[in-house]
């Protein structure tokens, strides 16, 4: 339990800092680690996080993956297919999945009330796991994102390396990591 406590002072600290402009998409993430043990204990605390970001003053936007591929995958006609020849998935994955994945993003961030001043909170992402590259989903919108986008990550970064599920083999990325095994520090980005 205070592993979480730790992580949600942590981001309550680093989001009430000032934000600059003119920031790539890559610099305006911020990746909040966990141990993929703490998935649903820090479900129920997301609350807290929405709590630290508007008392800094700042939106609150949610978007949940978790049933992204259900919802993707119930919406083909020929998914039958697909369970008497699951190989042929993979194209389908690499593709037209993750162009799914990016449009429920993209959904939310057409709102109206996502703006320079709003957090866009990704979580659910662990679903993904294994149907598409969580860095090519943050590479496809990240620059679409007006304000700051927090991935709620359930791995490990080390070296500016992430791992999601700590599973694969991770990918460079220039997020702001938050997480509770290592204390960079807070600077403004």
């Amino acid at each position: 339990m205070r592993r979480l406590e730790t992580l949600i002072d942590r981001y309550a600290r680093y989001i009430k800092l000032p934000w600059r402009d003119g920031l790539t998409g890559t610099e305006r993430t911020i990746m909040v680690v966990y141990d993929k043990a703490d998935e649903r204990r820090l479900r129920r605390r997301m609350d807290r996080f929405q709590l630290a970001t508007q008392e800094a003053g700042h939106g609150w936007i949610p978007c949940d993956l978790t049933g992204a591929f259900s919802r993707w995958m119930a919406g083909i006609d020929y998914q039958e297919s697909y369970f008497e020849h699951p190989e042929d998935l993979q194209i389908a994955l690499e593709h037209d999945f993750l162009s799914h994945a990016v449009g429920q993003v993209q959904g939310v961030l057409s709102r109206q009330e996502c703006d320079t001043g709003s957090v866009v909170a990704l979580f659910g992402i662990a679903s993904l796991f294994g149907f598409a590259r969580l860095s090519a989903l943050i590479d496809a919108m990240a620059d679409d994102v007006p304000g700051r986008l927090v991935v709620f990550f359930p791995g490990e970064h080390e070296d500016n390396n992430y791992r999601l599920l700590d599973a694969r083999d991770g990918w460079s990325y220039r997020a702001v990591p938050i997480s509770v095994n290592d204390d960079h520090g807070i600077y403004v980005r």
